[in-house]
């Protein structure tokens, strides 16, 4: 199949622009192995141009362009973004799964969550203005109080691969909703699709500067944006060993971050469910996106009166799954990103295999599949709470099972981990669902499924996980400055001090 992989330069200030030393690296399809592209590689040069760009889209005629332009103005800019994706979704849905692996299908249903997402941000920037001067009640009647919303200023927002353009999206949308300047600087593994929404927001008109895309390496283009003095917020979706970098750089110039990590989410299933549903949404918990998610239910706590049935239809179902080109009709499970991921995966299945669980079903190479980044779904089993496989984020298909006996077990195993992101329970008894969503130590709880995802509800951890919430009205407040205004009404003195006496 003949598809054309569109190349790019760096988007800066509108417009673009070849990187400063004017490297480039090599796109790699995970599929084929093969190199069918590349994109451009910034450097600190090209980071120092984009944030004098977004500084300037700021202040352009006095901030009346953007930043202090009505919320609907910029709402319209939103709403002709989500347009023109939807334009191009089956183009760019190609793209992610020629880029990253991702299934056809997912993709393009990610695609059609980017667009919602713009029209989504779209809605709370035109309701930002009816919040704008909102009276505070004060205690005292000489007094009056308001509060305006501004936005935060130039906003660094460094994305991963797994996601590439939705996951950029839930950062551009609210920050340039809230009236920021951004630069976006997307994961090197997976960066198509974010160029290409520099073309979507030239062919819209989007101000000058008002978002900037640089791909290139973290360490060369990530680094130099987290610690620009000139960047007033970095938010940050990616492993908890970086997020900690970014946290260190961002301290030096006291700016706030937005940290959204990894994660080793449970997913318990008790003794009174339908069997076939709940394997369903195991798998899908774990093997969506080709068990490259941050949120993933890795960690099946199971309910021993039911484990050996359950894991035997687990079996058959993964056996199911197929695995295949992610352009290929029906395909659910495609390459994870890299040789790199690829080696780690293994790896991980290895260790757990030395340390004494066992791998019930996958953890290899697909016989059919002689080139590609190919795993076979892995269901670990005989696993303790010691093992790496229980406690380490994996970022590949490799579910581990352990059983419980009592609501009690259940809810201690769950939160038996430094991470916090996601959890899930599947039972009938919704009281009991009740209780373990209240006991779960996660910033998200999904009742009788796994991984679902809405523009409209916050996402974000706990613990090692991260802080900070994206989506919802609290993903715009990210990007968000109050400002207080106090005025003395009264024309009365204030009466503190005594005045000085009349010189006679």
């Amino acid at each position: 199949m003949s598809f054309s992989i569109p190349s790019r330069q760096l988007f800066i200030d509108g417009e673009w622009r070849e990187p400063a030393r004017k490297n480039r690296i090599p796109v790699i399809n995970p599929a084929t192995e093969q190199i069918v592209g590349d994109i451009p590689a910034a450097t600190s040069e090209d980071v120092d141009a984009a944030v004098k760009a977004a500084r300037r889209a700021l202040k352009r005629n006095g901030g009346k362009e953007w930043a202090s332009a009505s919320g609907a103005h910029r709402a319209k800019y939103l709403r002709a973004i989500a347009a023109k994706i939807t334009e191009k979704k089956a183009e760019f849905a190609k793209l992610e799964a020629i880029d990253c692996g991702k299934p056809l299908d997912e993709a393009a249903w990610d695609i059609d969550d980017v667009a919602g997402c713009f029209e989504y941000n779209a809605d709370l920037a035109e309701a930002l203005d009816a919040k704008q001067n909102a009276s505070i009640d004060l205690p005292m009647d000489t007094f009056k109080c308001h509060v305006i919303r501004e936005p935060i200023g130039v906003v660094g927002l460094i994305t991963p691969w797994n996601y590439p353009l939705l996951m950029a999206t839930w950062k551009v949308a609210p920050a340039l909703a809230a009236g920021c300047a951004a630069i976006l600087k997307p994961s090197e593994l997976a960066s198509l699709t974010c160029l290409e929404l520099g073309e979507v927001c030239r062919e819209v008109g989007l101000p000058p500067g008002v978002l900037n895309i640089l791909t290139g390496l973290g360490p060369e283009a990530g680094a130099p944006l987290a610690s620009h003095p000139d960047v007033d917020k970095i938010a940050f979706t990616g492993s908890s060993a970086t997020g900690s970098k970014i946290m260190t750089a961002a301290a030096q110039n006291v700016k706030p971050v937005t940290l959204e990590l990894g994660g080793k989410s449970p997913i318990v299933v008790f003794d009174d469910v339908d069997i076939d549903k709940a394997v369903e949404w195991a798998l899908f918990g774990c093997f969506w996106t080709n068990g490259q998610i941050c949120s993933a239910t890795s960690r099946l706590i199971l309910h021993e009166r039911i484990a050996k049935e359950f894991l035997d239809k687990l079996v058959k179902w993964a056996k199911n799954i197929k695995i295949s080109d992610p352009l290929e009709e029906g395909c659910r499970l495609g390459p994870v990103v890299s040789s790199g991921q690829y080696e780690k995966v293994f790896k991980f299945v290895e260790t757990a295999r030395k340390e004494g669980a066992t791998i019930l079903f996958g953890g290899k190479r697909p016989q059919h599949l002689n080139k590609g980044y190919y795993i076979e779904p892995a269901i670990i089993t005989d696993v303790t709470t010691s093992m790496q496989i229980w406690r380490e984020e994996v970022f590949g298909p490799v579910l581990c099972v352990k059983t419980f006996s009592t609501e009690e077990e259940a809810i201690e195993l769950a939160n038996d981990t430094h991470y916090g992101l996601g959890s899930a329970v599947i039972s009938n008894d919704l009281e009991r669902c009740d209780r373990v969503s209240k006991a779960f130590e996660a910033g998200i709880v999904w009742v009788n499924c796994s991984q679902p995802c809405f523009s409209q509800a916050p996402w974000g951890g706990k613990k090692r996980s991260g802080f900070g919430r994206e989506l919802g009205e609290w993903g715009l407040e990210n990007y968000l400055s109050v400002k207080q205004v106090t005025r003395y009404i009264s024309n009365d003195p204030w009466g503190w001090y005594t005045p000085p006496s009349a010189k006679l």
